[in-house]
């Protein structure tokens, strides 16, 4: 219950309990609870989808207004992690100055567009999924994105010799990977064959997005696991949105 609290209050804007006194640990062993903070996410995004869907009539809106939970609730900690990172990849600079610039708290232009663009994709994914299925969509998003988080920060070496990110690349062993696993698996699955084709298909491609970024800057960082959670979840909502177009495949995956 612990991990679970210190997980929750560290990657959402939802604090349960007041923590103050809280070790690096702690933040460590919370890495398991990450799959289990998106259940809690995506149950909040599947109610909004539900709630506003059912009582507001404009639909542009309510999709903005889906958008803006996800941002608020998790207080654009990974956009933070996103933008930094894609400042630093596109620089052209060394790793060294690369781990740099990541490290400046200061948003260049390259982040701050590549937010806008992200955020733009993301609206018209949710958008242009049917409304039925952009319940499930939302539901399993997180819980995708924070489980390729966990494989992204137990397969790759972090990058700097210290940093907030690095207790979390101490801390995660088998145990851990096995226990979001586990949870991942018991909350996606259950939502049918296109929740699965989101799952194998999100996992594969947080694990080759972060084999790229560890490979230019010698591993990965805090911003970096940021960065995989939030463009894993967008790749999410895009098989939502491709997998009812697959030739002959519609009625298996939508079933």
């Amino acid at each position: 219950m612990r991990s679970f609290l210190v997980a929750l209050q560290f990657l959402t804007r939802i604090q349960l309990v007041r923590q103050e006194q809280l070790t690096v640990e702690d933040f460590g062993r919370s890495t398991r609870c990450f799959p289990l903070v998106g259940v809690v996410l995506g149950f909040i995004y599947m109610l909004t989808v539900f709630v506003t869907a059912g009582f507001l009539p404009w639909e542009n809106f309510n999709v903005t207004v889906w958008l803006l939970v996800t941002v608020i609730l998790t207080g654009g900690l990974h956009y933070d992690g996103f933008m930094d990172t894609v400042d630093g990849l596109f620089s052209g600079r060394s790793r060294e100055r690369m781990l740099e610039i990541m490290r400046d708290s200061r948003v260049g232009s390259f982040g701050a567009l590549a937010a806008m663009c992200l955020l733009l994709f993301n609206w018209t994914a949710m958008r242009d999924i049917p409304i039925l299925m952009s319940m499930t969509a939302l539901f399993v998003m997180p819980i995708i994105g924070r489980m390729a988080m966990v494989l992204a920060i137990y397969a790759f070496p972090y990058a700097r010799p210290e940093g907030m990110g690095k207790a979390f690349a101490d801390m995660v062993d088998k145990k851990a990977v096995s226990i979001a696993g586990v949870t991942t698996a018991l909350f996606v699955l259950p939502w049918g064959q296109s929740a699965a084709l989101a799952l194998l298909l999100g996992i594969g491609f947080g694990l080759l997005l972060a084999a790229y970024i560890a490979r230019k800057l010698g591993g990965l960082t805090g911003d970096a696991y940021g960065a995989v959670e939030l463009l894993t979840e967008s790749f999410v909502l895009f098989v939502f949105l491709w997998a009812p177009h697959l030739p002959g495949g519609m009625e298996i995956l939508w079933r």
